[in-house]
């Protein structure tokens, strides 16, 4: 016997039972990034290389460990797929001249990211992420990182999670991260030699990754730092501040996190991170925050931007089980004796014309076989047609919640209609 070729290892199939959770999520999202402003924008599933290694910084883990690089012709410059959106987002922002189509593009996508990550459960090296950026500019306004953080709140809560919490800090301008760098290569310094490996690397080249290591002798290290707010200047602690104000005026309960800075360098101002503590090691459903600099670097105009990105696996992981139960269909019609199967296709396909989800069973069975399929599509309602109702001229409709049970004349499909769309 042939060996079974298997999914590729960090990837996983979305199987047919599991698809109507996605589109929930993606439907809630669509509805209520609409009533934000935001319009949807949908770049390729592959970049070129250089334009990750710009954006997101040499020393970064995604690129020096988890890029997925594509082989490509000799003459290409080489291409990458894409580990997250916003540096494809800037790069169609630039491309596109929307800086002088609006004054503040505001954009979201729904799409497969992919990462070279050691899988384990909520990292997979294909993930699927929703984001959104705000770009524009004089897009710096405290009031604008409160909405884009209000928002992702919003979203998650939408899709029926509330035990999360959002983790809040600032990096300040570029001068002021150069400044925070300078203030843990000092405090860093007297336990160097304790450092992981990665670390020792890490603190001359980008002390500021330490702060993310998931080493446990770095992070008790880590832990006892005393970072305060001193490398910051008075205009990103006023900015700050007005940022915590926007907050609390919508309701956004928060944690200020003093060593939270994300894993990305193009990271300034406002970050923040959303964890759950259903999800075990891998916590964070998602994080953002502020990068005014990261469209100049990459050959655009001097705009500012503010953005955010939630995991969506990570979302279906935390998600309590009574929310992800959903139906896939309005109704399952059991058909049971062939002759009368020609009238049952025919209400079946008379259903669908009127919206109505439904289908049928393609192989004649018993009415306990029949029934058990019906189970297995977590339909509404069964119709049942049988000799019985064939002499009366009715069919059956089974509330599968509740047993209840109530006959409609056969060809009264609007009568039917009514019953299936009711909530």
């Amino acid at each position: 016997m042939p060996e079974k070729i298997l999914v590729p290892r960090g990837t996983k199939d979305i199987l047919p039972d599991e698809i109507p959770r996605w589109l929930g999520i993606e439907t809630t999202s669509r509805k209520i990034l609409k009533n934000f402003g935001y319009k949807e924008i949908r770049t390729p599933f592959f970049e070129e290389t250089s334009l990750f290694k710009r954006s997101l910084g040499q020393t970064s883990d995604v690129v020096t460990k988890q890029l997925l690089e594509l082989v490509s012709q000799k003459e290409d410059g080489g291409f990458a797929l894409r580990p997250e959106g916003t540096a494809s987002i800037v790069r169609s922002y630039i491309e596109n001249s929307l800086d002088k189509k609006e004054s503040l593009s505001k954009l979201f996508y729904l799409g497969a990211m992919f990462r070279g990550e050691r899988p384990q459960k909520g990292r997979l090296r294909q993930f699927h992420q929703i984001g959104v950026e705000a770009i524009g500019p004089g897009s710096s306004f405290p009031y604008l990182d409160a909405e884009v953080i209000a928002l992702s709140a919003n979203l998650l809560r939408a899709f029926g999670l509330d035990n999360f919490t959002v983790h809040l800090n600032t990096l300040g301008t570029s001068s002021d991260k150069a400044n925070f760098s300078k203030l843990l290569q000092k405090q860093l310094k007297p336990q160097l030699r304790n450092l992981c490996e990665n670390c020792q690397d890490r603190f001359e080249r980008n002390v500021l990754r330490i702060l993310d290591c998931k080493n446990r002798e770095c992070k008790a290290i880590v832990d006892k730092l005393e970072i305060g707010d001193a490398y910051l200047s008075e205009e990103s602690k006023t900015y700050f501040e007005k940022v915590q104000e926007a907050l609390k005026s919508l309701n956004v309960a928060y944690v200020v996190s003093s060593k939270l800075v994300r894993g990305l360098d193009y990271y300034t101002h406002t970050v923040f991170e959303i964890t759950h503590s259903g999800l075990g090691s891998q916590d964070a459903l998602g994080a953002g925050g502020r990068y005014n600099d990261l469209v100049s670097q990459l050959g655009g105009p001097q705009v500012d931007a503010m953005g955010f990105a939630l995991g969506v696996e990570r979302i279906l992981l935390a998600l309590p089980e009574e929310a992800k139960d959903e139906g896939c269909l309005d109704l399952f019609i059991v058909s049971l004796d062939e002759a009368l199967f020609q009238k049952a296709f025919q209400i079946l396909n008379d259903l669908r014309a009127k919206g109505i989800s439904c289908d049928i069973s393609f192989r004649m069975s018993s009415m306990k076989s029949q029934m058990r399929q019906a189970d297995k599509t977590k339909a509404r309602y069964t119709m049942i047609l049988g000799e019985d109702e064939l002499k009366k001229g009715v069919v059956t409709f089974k509330n599968m919640k509740t047993g209840e049970q109530t006959q409609i004349k056969m060809d009264d499909t609007t009568k039917m209609t009514t019953l299936l769309l009711k909530q």
